[in-house]
């Protein structure tokens, strides 16, 4: 059956919002009507098909989902503002899972105002960038909505990155300040450039350390009660507010630049998703967009209480879950895994019957792992999801214990998301149970890659759309598969690893002429990385040494697990890797 929808076919704003509700409830309930889709005007008619999202006169796949309403975009404001604005009766914002401290709400937002405040009194404005490079705290989220407060940048860094690495992206984003914890100052030391960076300590002050500039506390920025008045200078929705770094769709680590109204669209999306004042546990790094964009920034919006762990280390999660009674739980594929793996243990040890809901992104779950959950958990359900750095984390996602049913799916568009499959090799639009690249439309999509106009032209065209680099097809009914990757990138614990970054590395080494590296997969961690070697004539360069060559210079996730030596590294005529046959090879060898 299908629906009959109006609207103008030519381009739109990237936040275009179809389709529109009316008084007969979304689409995916509706039999047949008309309605008016779009901000731009009407034009012309076509053809959805309401169980899919299909339209045929334009190719394009609309979600089926209620549409997120979002301020008027010439509207000046933050994302910070937006949050603190958005009403509900939670009290508890935090608690630190280790020490019981908590923050509340009105703590949180008092903390906000007076390290604003102070940010301001330092000399950070508009449109500077400051780097924060800690564990998950609760003080997390205060430095974030602080920082974008001001209409500055927040760029967030892996604590287990080696000084390298950070030193890459602090070379690239050029911070004006930091904030990081007494534990990792030196490794922060070690990848500064300017030996005059000012640093606020996370968790109490102490002597400069060589290369930074110690400028005071956190604690002591919360506390303090700032006479001198700042002047707000006005923040344009589409101003970045977030500078996450991503391996994207072409390798190279780019800075993903994350707009205040990128933001303020993910939080619509989650109040649609799960509502009010809910309980939870954050264990996946809040450098990370899954947990920066859901536990610093949107479920504060809808009034929820997080409970903090600075890692994830099961013991404790499920102690935090025995204290404090999650409804909820945030995942990766391997924490899943672990919580199969363990469930006798965990049941008869623990109580965990609070909790009703898992959240799972990063990889896809398979069947199997989803059914031996719901098995020894059955009270809960696994709602998965499909999204990108690009994206602002969520783009396809499950709501209902009836959409976890259909395996190996990330679930339906989420609001206001278009969605096309491209023929990767003709450029020929797909339609319904067809597989070619996905490409996206959504207010949560990226302005930009941070000072590189050519890998952002490469990634979005001039309509609005992202390129995911990812093979998938959209069923009958709207569901979204990922069957594939174009693009190079392995997914290892829910983090992205380029094979160029580490093919440079080994190639750097004195004794290897040629390499080559994909993912092998692996049931906990998705994939692993590992080489294809070729020794230079003579040499005899051992899987161990390659390996720890590597391990020295990165981080834990991108090590090579394992190596092969062949003679040659198979190649097309303009000199790029097949890697397709080497995925192939490496099938026939496990």
């Amino acid at each position: 059956m299908q629906v009959r929808y109006e609207c103008n076919k030519a381009a739109r704003p990237r936040d275009w919002r179809v389709p529109l509700r009316d008084n007969q409830g979304p689409l995916s309930q509706r039999s047949g009507t008309t309605a008016a889709v779009g901000e731009i005007g009407l034009k012309k008619t076509m053809a959805l098909d309401r169980k899919s999202g299909f339209c045929q006169s334009n190719s394009i796949f609309y979600s089926k989902r209620d549409p997120m309403i979002l301020p008027p975009p010439n509207k000046h404001l933050d994302v910070t503002t937006f949050i603190s604005s958005q009403p509900h009766r939670g009290k508890t914002a935090f608690v630190d899972a280790v020490t019981g401290r908590r923050l509340g709400f009105s703590e949180l937002w008092l903390g906000v105002k007076r390290v604003a405040a102070c940010l301001y009194s330092l000399g950070v404005r508009k449109g500077d960038v400051v780097i924060i490079l800690s564990p998950n705290s609760i003080l997390y989220p205060v430095v974030s909505l602080s920082v974008m407060s001001l209409g500055a940048v927040i760029t967030t860094a892996n604590p287990i990155s080696t000084p390298g690495e950070i030193a890459k992206q602090m070379k690239d984003s050029f911070p004006v300040l930091a904030f990081t914890t007494s534990q990792l100052v030196s490794k922060l030391a070690a990848a500064a450039s300017n030996s005059s960076l000012p640093v606020v300590l996370m968790d109490g002050a102490q002597a400069d350390e060589k290369g930074v500039k110690i400028v005071g506390s956190l604690e002591a920025m919360m506390e303090s009660e700032q006479s001198e008045s700042r002047a707000n200078q006005r923040v344009n929705q589409d101003d970045t507010a977030a500078l996450l770094y991503s391996s994207g769709t072409t390798g190279k680590s780019k800075g993903v630049m994350i707009t205040h109204r990128n933001l303020i669209a993910l939080v619509q999306t989650y109040r649609l998703r799960f509502g009010l004042e809910q309980r939870t546990v954050c264990t996946i790094p809040m450098c990370h967009v899954f947990s920066f964009g859901g536990f610093a920034t949107s479920l504060i919006a809808l009034g929820w209480t997080t409970m903090v762990l600075p890692k994830f280390e099961m013991s404790k999660l499920l102690s935090a879950m025995e204290a404090h009674r999650p409804t909820h739980l945030t995942l990766v594929p391997p924490m899943v895994v672990a919580m199969v793996n363990g469930a006798k243990e965990i049941n008869s040890k623990y109580d965990v019957s609070s909790l009703h809901t898992v959240v799972a992104g990063g990889a896809p779950l398979s069947r199997e792992v989803i059914e031996k959950f719901v098995k020894n958990y059955p009270n809960v359900k696994v709602l998965q999801g499909y999204g990108l750095t690009e994206t602002t984390a969520i783009v396809a996602t499950m709501f209902t214990k009836e959409e976890t049913e259909r395996y190996g799916s990330s679930g339906l568009l989420s609001p206001n998301v278009e969605a096309k499959i491209v023929d990767p090799e003709t450029g020929r639009l797909l339609g319904v149970d067809q597989t070619g690249e996905l490409w996206l439309r959504s207010p949560t999509v990226m302005k930009g890659y941070y000072k590189n106009e050519e890998a952002t032209a490469e990634t979005i065209d001039s309509e609005g759309w992202l390129k995911t680099g990812d093979l998938c097809y959209i069923d009958c009914e709207g569901f979204v598969f990922v069957v594939d990757r174009l693009k190079e990138l392995i997914k290892c614990n829910g983090y992205q690893v380029a094979p160029a970054e580490l093919e440079a590395l080994l190639l750097a080494h004195p004794e290897i002429d040629d390499a080559a590296v994909i993912p092998i997969p692996d049931e906990k961690a998705g994939q692993y990385p590992m080489a294809y070697i070729v020794r230079k004539a003579g040499r005899n360069l051992s899987e161990s040494e390659i390996m720890g060559f590597i391990a020295k210079q990165v981080s834990r996730y991108k090590k090579i697990r394992k190596v092969v030596f062949l003679g040659s590294i198979p190649k097309n005529p303009s000199g790029k890797i097949l890697r397709r046959e080497l995925k192939k090879l490496t099938t026939s060898k496990l």
